[in-house]
């Protein structure tokens, strides 16, 4: 009686019985070849053919998954993102050598047979018998792709890579079918190409390209005779014959794979002896893999193209369908980053802010018309280890950031031109008390809000109204914007900030309360300066954008979401927003933000309740961007606080975020055009009623002085004037001698 191996399982007699039923089997489907078939090797064969018919006649063969590129507005390189580091090549670009050496090590008669040898499964089964075991396999090159098929087509599932590699007799005459399907329509020559992009060589390298790559810095078809060798080699065993961290079984390894080539006689035996002589002489490339590799700190700028990607329904129906285009790759991204802007943004926020502060910062900057995103970057850098993260500080959570943060007083421009839309003038003027409770009823777009006895006040106690629109912008008063929000209502205000896009990083729906108006709901700085760039434009606000165009696969473009944009507000509404936040930057609190040069200019300065954040939002007619600096666990006040190495004892908008826009603005906008602004006449009430007074006075003081109260001698028709002809102009238009009726020497 034969027996059986340790462990339990078939005798040797069994075994050669269902191997040989698997060869009979293919055998009379390849070639009408009978074998003798009795007692359990006849019905291990006649078991299989039902089971071999109802096999799908076509192999799936998906496409195979490929590194993605990721580039720049100008071509350059960001990142390689891959789930399989793998890029797939002709034949004619993979080395002779590195042809021949795979199929003297794998099927030497690759070329001879059909999709199944017969004689190769005979050998094999003779000295598996013998051995007691599985020493020797049979697959044939063709068989052995198939297999690589289903393991490509499994993905990253473990369950579904164990079912594509699982030693069944099932899984082998599936693998013996499809391959005499793939024999028939491919040939061998595409076959050998097909299986040398697909192979595992280890080291997280797909494909013979990525392989040599990876182990020798070069294109596959530069590989030399050794080194072809050496990845040939890889194949049966990547782990064991691994050359990075065993070099002397990579080099047996090699050998003998040379060997087998002299066997063949696909080299000299001089040849064979040189190559067996020579090191390995490895020059290894880190596998680069993912958004950590970017450059210039675009990791999360990365990341969220790749976010967008799995969440755009233009990429896929469902998610997983656009999961599965994005893990089998290929696609080459041109995005909208512009190289110079995320470089001066990146140096700035290195600069002003420390990666070990306690505090950390974010920006982002867009192009006011189009929507597209120039830069973005952040102080804590793009990775696992202390004082880095992976969340993306600039966007909102469903894009991979965190819940935001309160914008406070870089809100209130939305107000105003909430106001603005609404009719009010920007000389309108309100008591402005240091402080006070917020009036109540307020109208929502749901009915009244009422909650008295709330308390508001201003920044400093010297802030005592009454205050106009420019003036209360430019210091930032409180009490002015809660009356202005107050008479106007919250519904318009919630209206203007969807028209600009303005929306709760975490997804929620903003909140009908007169607050507001401070900035209480939390925002993303992308969402900021997306919003800004709509007063740069003159009312116009695009969605922001990332990707400009992708080229698949196949080398042929595909669909991308395009920047919608949409009239929020009146030109006129915009321009008197520009001419309040220029005043800002020239005179009030976000002085120090201030660009200079001759270029025109604009923002707003912004400082929550306790100091959990602090903002600069700006832009100029051609740039927007905004400055968020704070903890992003909402826990640590910034007073007595030390960032990028200064001491502060309150942060305020202008002081810590405005010089970080400055600095990143200035040298993004360097050799750039500078436009100006629209600028919009604003009257200030206050100095106009003490230009009214004084002129009140001199009157009275000139009736009361005899002889003194005839015009200045003038010649005719000539009036002092003014550059807009209110007060008279060339040509005697409304000049003095018009004016008086008269003739004057």
């Amino acid at each position: 009686m034969a027996k059986t191996r340790s462990g339990g399982g078939l005798t040797r007699t069994q075994q050669a019985a269902k191997f040989l039923g698997v060869s009979v089997l293919s055998g009379a489907v390849l070639a009408g070849i009978a074998l003798p078939a009795a007692g359990a090797l006849g019905l291990a064969a006649k078991g299989t053919v039902d089971g071999f018919d109802t096999i799908p006649a076509n192999l799936k063969r998906p496409p195979l998954s490929q590194r993605t590129t990721i580039l720049d507005s100008q071509g350059g390189r960001i990142a390689t993102v891959y789930s399989r580091d793998r890029t797939v090549v002709p034949l004619k670009d993979i080395s002779p050598y590195m042809q021949k050496a795979i199929v003297a090590i794998e099927d030497n008669r690759f070329y001879e047979h059909g999709a199944v040898d017969l004689k190769g499964i005979l050998r094999a089964l003779n000295r598996n018998v013998q051995s007691g075991g599985t020493a020797q396999g049979a697959s044939t090159l063709t068989q052995q792709y198939v297999k690589n098929v289903f393991v490509e087509e499994a993905g990253d599932d473990p369950d579904k890579v164990a079912q594509a590699t699982q030693q069944t007799l099932g899984r082998k005459i599936r693998e013996l079918k499809y391959a005499i399907q793939v024999e028939e329509e491919l040939g061998k020559k595409k076959i050998l190409e097909n299986y040398l992009n697909i192979t595992f060589f280890g080291q997280q390298a797909y494909g013979v390209e990525a392989a040599s790559q990876r182990y020798f810095s070069k294109h596959a078809k530069d590989l030399k005779l050794e080194e072809a060798a050496v990845l040939a080699g890889l194949v049966q065993s990547p782990t064991r014959y691994d050359p990075v961290n065993d070099s002397a079984e990579a080099t047996k390894r090699r050998n003998i794979v040379i060997q087998r080539m002299a066997d063949i006689r696909e080299i000299s035996p001089a040849e064979a002896a040189k190559a067996k002589a020579a090191p390995l002489k490895l020059k290894v490339s880190k596998a680069k893999n993912g958004c950590i590799t970017s450059v210039n700190g675009a990791g999360f700028f990365c990341d969220y193209v790749r976010e967008i990607f799995l969440n755009d329904p233009v990429f896929g129906k469902t998610k997983e369908d656009r999961a599965k285009v994005w893990n089998q790759g290929g696609l080459t991204v041109r995005t909208t980053l512009e190289p110079q802007s995320q470089k001066a943004l990146q140096a700035s926020v290195k600069e002003h802010v420390y990666k070990s502060d306690p505090v950390a910062t974010a920006m982002s900057i867009v192009q006011p018309g189009t929507g597209k995103i120039l830069a973005m970057g952040q102080s804590r850098p793009y990775g696992f280890e202390k004082n880095e993260t992976q969340i993306n500080l600039s966007v909102d959570q469903r894009m991979g950031g965190g819940a935001g943060y309160q914008p406070g007083s870089t809100f209130k421009p939305i107000v105003a031109a909430a106001a603005l839309e609404q009719g009010i003038q920007p000389t309108q003027q309100y008591s402005s008390p240091y402080k006070m409770t917020y009036p109540s009823p307020v109208q929502t777009c749901k009915g009244p809000w009422s909650d008295k006895g709330v308390p508001v006040e201003n920044e400093n106690d010297s802030e005592v109204g009454p205050y106009a629109m420019k003036e209360a912008t430019a210091k930032s008063v409180n009490t002015y914007y809660v009356q202005l929000i107050s008479q106007i209502g919250i519904c318009p205000v919630t209206e203007m900030s969807a028209k600009m896009g303005l929306k709760r990083a975490d997804g929620k729906q903003m909140s009908q309360v007169p607050s507001i108006t401070l900035g209480t709901q939390e925002m993303s700085p992308l969402t900021m300066a997306s919003a800004y760039a709509t007063f740069a434009s003159r009312g116009t606000y695009c969605t922001p954008v990332a990707i400009e165009n992708i080229i698949g696969p196949d080398k042929k473009p595909m669909p991308v979401p395009k920047s919608q944009c949409s009239r929020a507000m009146a030109e006129t509404t915009a321009d008197t927003i520009n001419t309040l936040l220029k005043g800002v930057v020239e005179d009030g609190t976000g002085k120090e933000a201030g660009l200079g040069g001759g270029r025109a200019s604009a923002g707003k300065t912004g400082t929550t309740d306790f100091r959990y954040a602090a903002w600069f939002v700006g832009y100029t007619p051609n740039m927007a961007g905004a400055v968020w600096v704070g903890d992003p666990q909402h826990a640590k006040r910034m007073e007595s606080i030390n960032i990028g190495g200064q001491y502060h004892e309150k942060v305020f908008g202008g002081q810590v975020p405005g010089p970080i826009w400055r600095d990143a603005m200035s040298n993004a906008l360097d050799g750039k055009e500078a436009p100006g602004f629209n600028i919009i006449d604003i009257p200030d009430p206050e100095k106009d009623k003490e230009k009214d007074k004084n002129k009140d006075k001199n009157k009275d003081r000139d009736k009361n002085r005899p002889g003194d109260n005839k015009p200045p001698k003038t010649d005719p028709g000539q009036g002092p004037g003014g550059d807009n002809g209110d007060h008279g102009g060339g040509n005697g238009d409304g000049g003095w001698g018009d004016l008086l009726g008269g003739d004057w020497p």
